[in-house]
């Protein structure tokens, strides 16, 4: 895969049962990449490594005034060189496409994810904790996948190099082939510390994260009950602890990398007296003393890539871990199904609460509990996040339809919808039948003033559909982010459509004119409106009252006011003394009605 080719058709299903299980099937599956960047890289550390064989020559060939061995030995320096610039070009070229076609592979992967999950992702995992998943855990990874080739290109060189100067120099050789392991494993014992510290790193950061995001979703209502300071100071103190976690971290990393760079001094001292020892006792020449010399220098480049695997396992595998945690949760039902895709149609039922939402009418469901409603709305549209009993759409298993086809039958627009950012024509681009245009599903939606807001705060839109939305329309205000959602939902015209509070941010002008429209476009296709609104109930041809999971009352809207205290309360936000006068007046009006007819 390279870059260009990007995105994957197909980034495949990951073996998601834990962070390094993770990291090994992101490098199973760029193995091709891998053994590319392997090769490089050992063209390119040989070929550094085989310079101070060659220096070697040169200065023994001074020694021994050879012209013929002095020209050989600028000749491989020149291959060196040459293989050296080669390696190091294609290995940089090879590790970027790694690093990069591994992120993106993760990316795709979580945005798969969560396309799945819906609304049920957020319930699960914290939204601070998903954003740092796919922004700087991506890198994470993409790290640890590209720096393993590299690293055993390293190790490789090194072996080879050390075998090189055991026959090259059979006493200076086992000094080198002695010491240089102990280099490699010297740091281990570090290890372990400094991956826990690195691991609370991350952990604080996830939760600073998490924290500014809740803290930016909330700014307009913090500021509205005078709370901006008391979580900024909170986000403060997160931050400070980020910060000296990061610092504990980096001490750690500071101590590796300094004993990184003592013992290879200490060898090189060592290798030197002893090389001089040799030489005085004229057992080595000069040119082979400069060789190992040379050879301990420059083995300290490749022995730096084993700090940086090292590093780098450790930041990518909590990374992957939290990578792994999210990708392994799924929904209680099969996202395949086991039926085809076919969009069936007919009346909607939920067996498991008795609500039924009959074909082309306009269903209003009460429910007292906002959550549950949450819950059923969700439910109602195929494959919840809970296990249950399915919808049936026609007569048709919901969730033995793929999902798809499922969300296709069956539009759900959740509570707190999200507009993402761009133009207004790109956030209306959306599948449609084709029956509804944009201009009437603004109309509907009662979108006027704004788009007349979206022109003002865009310069030089004098269309609106050309009008930029910031990112999740933070400068609309709530009613106006709720109304410019139900136009898009109204664009889509589904066999379906389920709305769950549209107008909860409206105010009751607007939400009439709202009730009115929607109930005019959506003639002929049927419509679930979870709401408590009286505005939208009297519009609804269809009201269900839902009470401890259970549908305990249907009619219109204006019979069951007057017939069913469960309702009324919830509509008119009736209290227990208010609901207690009304059981006496009723009472009342009944022994008058008795007394009139004795």
């Amino acid at each position: 895969m390279q870059i260009q080719d990007l995105p994957y058709p197909d980034p495949g299903v990951p073996d998601a049962r834990s962070g390094p299980r993770f990291l090994w099937w992101l490098f199973r599956n760029q193995l091709g990449g891998q053994l590319k960047s392997l090769a490089w890289g050992l063209l390119h550390f040989l070929s550094v490594s085989a310079l101070p064989f060659c220096v070697g020559i040169a200065v023994q060939a001074v020694v021994d005034r050879s012209g013929r061995r002095l020209a050989l030995a600028g000749g491989l320096l020149a291959l060196c060189c040459a293989g050296q610039a080669i390696g190091d070009t294609f290995l940089h070229r090879t590790a970027v496409t790694n690093w990069i076609t591994a992120a993106a592979r993760v990316q795709q992967l979580l945005a798969h994810k969560a396309a799945q999950l819906g609304s049920a992702l957020t319930r699960r995992v914290a939204a601070g904790e998903v954003v740092a998943v796919s922004t700087g855990d991506v890198e994470k990874i993409g790290w640890f996948v590209e720096a393993w080739s590299r690293f055993t290109a390293a190790a490789v060189t090194i072996v080879l190099v050390c075998v090189g100067l055991v026959v090259y120099d059979p006493a200076l050789g086992a000094v080198v082939a002695v010491g240089l392991p102990v280099l490699a494993l010297a740091v281990l014992p570090l290890l372990p510390r400094a991956t826990r510290r690195a691991d609370f790193q991350r952990e604080k950061a996830g939760r600073a994260t998490e924290l500014a995001s809740d803290t930016v979703a909330g700014l307009r209502v913090l500021r509205g009950i005078g709370g901006e300071e008391l979580f900024l100071d909170r986000y403060r103190r997160a931050s400070q602890e980020v910060r000296h976690a990061a610092v504990r971290s980096a001490r750690m990393w500071a101590l590796i990398s300094a004993i990184q760079v003592l013992l290879p001094g200490l060898l090189m001292v060592a290798v030197v007296w002893y090389g001089v020892h040799l030489a005085r006792q004229g057992r080595i020449s000069v040119g082979e003393l400069v060789t190992v010399y040379s050879s301990v220098m420059v083995l300290a480049y490749p022995l730096r890539h084993f700090e940086e695997i090292a590093m780098a396992y450790s930041f990518s595998r909590p990374s992957a871990k939290r990578a792994a945690r999210v990708l392994s949760l799924e929904r209680a039902t099969d996202t395949v199904g086991s039926r085809a895709a076919d969009v069936p149609s007919g009346d909607l039922y939920d067996p498991a609460t008795g609500l039924l939402a009959p074909s082309g009418r306009f269903t209003a469901v009460v429910c007292g509990d906002p959550d549950a409603a949450g819950r059923l709305a969700e439910r109602l549209g195929g494959h919840p996040a809970e296990e249950g009993a399915s919808v049936l759409l026609g007569g048709v298993p919901l969730d033995e339809l793929p999902l798809d086809s499922a969300r296709t039958a069956v539009l759900v627009q959740d509570k707190d919808p999200v507009l993402l950012s761009g133009s207004l024509r790109e956030l209306l681009n959306v599948p449609a039948s084709g029956d509804v245009d944009a201009a009437k599903a603004l109309a509907a939606a009662q979108c006027g003033d704004v788009l007349t807001a979206l022109v003002q705060g865009s310069l030089g839109a004098e269309d609106p559909m050309d009008a930029r939305i910031t990112e999740r329309g933070r400068s609309l205000s709530g009613g106006q982010r709720q109304r410019l959602a139900l136009a898009r939902s109204l664009l889509t015209d589904p066999e379906v459509l389920v709305l769950d509070e549209p107008t909860s941010a409206v105010d009751s002008h607007t939400e009439a004119r709202i009730a009115e429209s929607v109930h005019a476009l959506r003639g002929g296709r049927t419509t679930v409106v979870f709401t408590s609104s009286p505005l939208l109930l009297d519009r609804a041809d269809r009201v269900a009252l839902v009470h401890e999971d259970e549908v305990v009352a249907v009619g219109l809207h204006r019979e069951l006011v007057h017939k069913d205290p469960r309702y009324r309360a919830v509509v008119t936000r009736e209290t227990d003394e208010e609901a207690a006068l009304h059981g006496v007046l009723e009472e009342l009006d009944e022994l008058e009605e008795i007394e009139e007819t004795a």
